[in-house]
């Protein structure tokens, strides 16, 4: 019995390490994207240098996984739960390298590169933040149905990051001197759409852990 008792408490220590890691990520996320629309290229630094915290807070997510199987050798939904606390926490981390491409975007683009940044990157992000917080309680309380909601937003973003690709192509048609700086923009509101994906990942999962098997959120 204490066995069991450890093993569980080993498993709300998993999660909990996800949880501050997707918290992370969102934070990682925020900043990214006021750093870009404010062109403050301190604060896309510090991006850069606390993007190498999720990635250490990935790995020990994921080592603390693989003793707990090795340890314990859990079957059924046990294992469930290890398996997809690694594959979220690998969402997660990608999450904040896109946070981190964000953040070379905007030294890429400078402190007076002239252009307005496009709005729609901002809206995308307040999704994506949503998206995060969703997937959270969802993997929490393994709720399926919150889960689901995740791919509905993820195809708004897609949706959205269309409609300001089909913008930016047409800027570049009238302010072809600029095609450099717009291209970045692009790029940018790709990082951002990329989040949407991972959320719908982790949802795909959590569907996996609560139901036993594959499903395709998209």
């Amino acid at each position: 019995m204490v066995g069991r008792e450890q093993f569980q408490d080993e498993l709300e220590k998993v999660k909990g390490k996800i949880i501050e890691l997707a918290y992370g990520a969102e934070k990682l996320l925020n900043q990214a994207v006021d750093a870009i629309y404010n062109s403050d290229i301190e604060l896309a630094k510090q991006v850069i240098a606390y993007d190498k915290e999720l990635d250490k807070k990935d790995m020990e997510i994921n080592e603390a996984a693989i003793l707990l199987i090795a340890k314990q050798q859990p079957v059924a939904s046990d294992l469930r739960r290890l398996i997809v606390a690694i594959r979220i926490s690998s969402d997660l981390e990608r999450m904040g390298d896109n946070a981190k491409n964000i953040a070379k975007s905007t030294i890429h683009l400078g402190e007076d590169h002239g252009i307005d940044i496009h709005k729609s990157i901002k809206d995308m992000k307040d999704v994506a933040v949503k998206m995060i917080d969703i997937s959270v309680k969802a993997y929490e309380n393994e709720d399926i149905t919150l889960a689901r909601k995740l791919g509905e937003l993820d195809d708004l973003i897609d949706g959205m990051y269309s409609n300001m690709l089909r913008e930016l192509l047409e800027e570049t048609a009238t302010n072809p001197q600029k095609i450099q700086h717009i291209m970045q923009m692009a790029f940018s509101g790709r990082y951002v759409e990329r989040f949407g994906d991972h959320a719908t990942n982790i949802g795909e999962n959590i569907m996996y852990l609560v139901k036993g098997e594959s499903c395709d959120l998209n």
